[in-house]
């Protein structure tokens, strides 16, 4: 083996080192307003230290500017104030090989999905993969990370238009009145959900797997403000999937219906 081998097979090793330990570090500029985001009138949700303003049982912890989860105990739960109905809701989120979470943003089962799309079996339906407004509006694509690097969620609500953005790309923007999806609308009511309802906390969801949140923060959007609204079609889904996901909503409304 020559000397130049060993010595490029040394540097290898020693350049991821010095990856993994630059990746573990807080990026301090992640959980603070930049000057545009004040001026638009975003307030900070996680202040990047502790869970100040948020309610959990001691299975939600603070490490290195990031919010994550330890054992089981259920949401985190923002208590100091209520979503607003008119709203932009900004954060990033990573997951481990195979995690799930969720973002809930109104009352019920409203929630911006939070998936390792590749192995997670929700991945194989997108109306249940990141960034859907779950069991509800498929994403127009996957515009998913890999999993532990850091996607960028936007939520953008005015009216009853919602649109869901992942990494850049709007990959959710409907009006639930129009009534080229009152089938997703009526999809989501047998689940339990209400598109009409308005007024919850919002709550990051403990489904038992490795998840990570950072930089969450919200402005009120106002009432003269014009929302660039402009109908994003959702991704197609097989007929294989399909009927798997009408035998998962039976299973749900028939132990509804026993719990009744």
């Amino acid at each position: 083996m020559s000397l130049n081998h060993l010595r490029n097979t040394a540097i290898i090793p020693i350049c991821l080192v010095g990856f993994l330990m630059s990746s573990a570090f807080a990026d301090d500029s992640v959980n603070v307003l930049s000057d545009q985001e004040r001026e638009a009138g975003f307030n900070l949700l996680f202040n990047g230290k502790d869970l100040t303003g948020w309610k959990h049982n001691g299975n939600w912890i603070v490490e290195d500017g990031v919010i994550t989860r330890q054992g089981q105990g259920g949401s985190l739960v923002f208590e100091n104030r209520k979503i607003p109905d008119d709203f932009e809701l900004r954060f990033q989120w990573r997951v481990a090989k195979g995690s799930n979470s969720g973002v809930y943003y109104r009352p019920g089962q409203y929630e911006y999905q939070i998936l390792h799309n590749q192995v997670h079996v929700d991945g194989k339906n997108p109306r249940t993969s990141a960034a859907s407004l779950y069991f509800c509006m498929a994403p127009s694509h996957d515009a998913t990370k890999p999993p532990m690097q850091w996607n960028t969620g936007r939520i953008v609500c005015k009216g009853t238009v919602i649109q869901h953005w992942l990494n850049g790309k709007k990959v959710i923007d409907f009006d639930y009145k129009d009534e080229r999806f009152a089938f997703n609308v009526d999809l989501l009511k047998k689940r339990g959900g209400d598109l009409a309802a308005r007024g919850a906390n919002l709550s990051l969801q403990d489904h038992g797997d490795p998840v990570w949140y950072r930089g969450i923060k919200m402005r009120v959007i106002p009432e003269g403000e014009e929302l660039q609204h402009k109908t994003v079609m959702p991704a197609s889904i097989s007929k294989e999937v399909l009927e798997a996901e009408a035998k998962k909503l039976q299973g749900i409304i028939e132990r509804r219906m026993k719990n009744k």
